[in-house]
C-alpha cells in the first residue's frame, strides 16, 4: 500500500470541512444549502455580522491563503476591500447566490494551490508570513468549521 502524502491528506481535511461528507456533522457548504437571500442576512442584532457576511468572509480567507502559499500580490479579491464585506438587505439579497459562487470558486482555486505543493513546501513559511504552509491549510480547515458551527447557531436563532 503506497504511503499517503502530507499534501493529500491536508486536501481531504480541507474538502471535509467545507463540502465532503464528515462525521462531524455539517461542513461550512452544507451549513447553507437551501438558505434563502432573507436568511442569510438576518442578523440577530444590528452591530453583529449575518450568514452571507460570514460567507463572503470565508471566501476572502480561502483567497488570502492561496495568495500567500502562491507568493501572489495583495488586492486581487473580486470585492474592494477585505476581510469583512457589509452585506444588508435589498441589494445583499439579490447577491446571495452570486456570494455563494465566489466561496465556491475561491475554495476551488485555493484548493488547486494546495495541490501543487509537495510535501516538502508544507513546513516552508510563505514570504511575509509567521506561519507555515501546513499551518496555513489546517488553520482555513478550522475556520470554515468555525463559521459552520457559527450559521448553524444563526439559524436556529433565526427560527425563534
Amino acid at each position: 500500500m503506497a504511503k499517503t502524502s502530507q499534501v493529500h491528506l491536508l486536501l481531504r481535511i480541507i474538502d471535509q470541512a467545507y463540502e465532503k461528507k464528515a462525521w462531524h456533522g455539517p461542513n461550512l457548504r452544507g451549513s447553507v444549502r437551501g438558505l434563502t437571500a432573507e436568511q442569510a442576512v438576518w442578523r440577530p442584532s444590528p452591530k453583529r455580522h449575518n450568514i452571507q457576511e460570514i460567507i463572503v468572509h470565508a471566501a476572502y480567507w480561502k483567497y488570502a491563503v492561496r495568495r500567500r502559499i502562491m507568493g501572489e500580490k495583495r488586492g486581487s479579491f473580486s470585492l474592494k476591500g477585505s476581510n469583512w464585506f457589509p452585506r444588508w438587505g435589498g441589494e445583499a439579497g439579490r447577491v446571495w447566490k452570486d456570494d455563494c459562487a465566489l466561496l465556491d470558486s475561491e475554495h476551488r482555486k485555493m484548493r488547486k494551490a494546495i495541490a501543487a505543493l509537495n510535501d516538502g513546501d508544507l513546513d516552508k513559511a510563505p514570504s511575509g508570513s509567521r506561519v507555515s504552509n501546513a499551518m496555513l491549510i489546517y488553520g482555513i480547515a478550522s475556520h470554515d468549521l468555525y463559521h459552520a458551527g457559527q450559521i448553524q447557531l444563526l439559524k436556529r436563532l433565526h427560527q425563534k
